[in-house]
C-alpha cells in the first residue's frame, strides 16, 4: 500500500527527517510514537505530500507521488489520501452532512450525490441523527467523528492521522479508538497514525518507535 524510501528532511539546515524507510500493508493499522521534536509530525506529512522531502520517494498504490506534477499531486492526494488532525478543522458555517461533502464536491460531485454519501459515512460512524447540525452543536467527540468521516468520504486509500484524539477527553479518545479498529475491518481501511496515547498505540498492528529524526524500533 506505502512503500517510503530513505525520506531525508531538512528545516533551516536542521535535519528533522534522518534517512527513514517504512512500509505499510493494506488494511493496517500503524502508530508512529516518540518524544516531541522526534520528527514523527514531519513524516506524516512526508508521507502524505503535505511537505516535500530533500531526497528520497514514496510510493502510494505503486504512485511516486514526488514525480507527479503539483496540479496531479493535489488531485492524488484529494481522491487517494485521507487526513485526520488534532483539531477537527471543520466549517463552522456547514452541518455536519455539508462539512463531510465537501471533499467529493472539489472532486467535482453532484451535491445531492456528495450529501448521500456524506450521509452514509456519517452513518458508518455513528453520526446518522446528526446530520444537519452545525460544528458547536456538537461534542468534541462528534466534531472529530465528522471529521473522520470527511477523511474516509473519497474511500482513500489511506489514512494519514495525527494526534487524532489528543484534544479528547479518555472516553472519547477510546471511542475513536475503537472506530479506527472497526473501520478497518469494515472497510479495510489502512491506517497511519501519530499519537503520544499508549493505549492507542498499543491497539494497532504495528508500532513504529521514532526518535531524533530516525526510526529505532517497530
Amino acid at each position: 500500500m506505502l512503500v517510503a524510501e530513505n525520506l531525508f528532511k531538512n528545516y533551516s539546515n536542521l535535519p528533522v527527517v534522518k534517512g527513514v524507510s517504512i512500509t505499510v500493508g493494506k488494511g493496517e493499522i500503524v502508530s508512529v510514537v516518540g518524544p516531541s521534536g522526534a520528527g514523527k509530525s514531519t513524516l506524516l506529512h512526508l508521507l502524505g505530500a503535505l511537505d516535500k522531502p530533500d531526497s528520497g520517494k514514496v510510493l502510494i498504490d505503486n504512485t511516486d507521488i514526488f514525480k507527479l506534477s503539483a496540479k496531479k499531486q493535489a488531485q492524488f492526494r484529494n481522491k487517494h489520501i485521507g487526513f485526520v488532525f488534532q483539531f477537527h478543522h471543520l466549517l463552522p458555517e456547514f452541518s455536519a452532512v455539508e462539512n463531510v461533502a465537501m471533499p467529493l464536491w472539489i472532486n467535482g460531485k453532484g451535491k445531492k450525490e456528495g450529501l448521500d454519501a456524506a450521509a452514509e459515512m456519517l452513518g458508518i460512524v455513528g453520526l446518522s441523527q446528526r446530520l444537519e447540525n452545525k460544528p458547536n452543536e456538537l461534542s468534541g467527540g462528534e466534531q472529530q467523528r465528522v471529521a473522520i468521516a470527511r477523511a474516509l468520504v473519497n474511500k482513500p486509500s489511506i489514512v494519514m492521522a495525527d494526534e487524532p484524539t489528543g484534544n479528547l477527553d479518555s472516553a472519547n479518545a477510546q471511542s475513536v479508538h475503537q472506530l479506527f479498529i472497526d473501520l478497518r475491518n469494515k472497510l479495510n481501511q489502512t491506517f497511519i497514525m501519530i499519537t503520544h496515547n499508549e493505549e492507542l498505540a498499543s491497539m494497532t498492528d504495528r508500532t513504529i518507535v521514532m526518535k531524533d529524526g530516525i526510526i529505532i524500533g517497530q
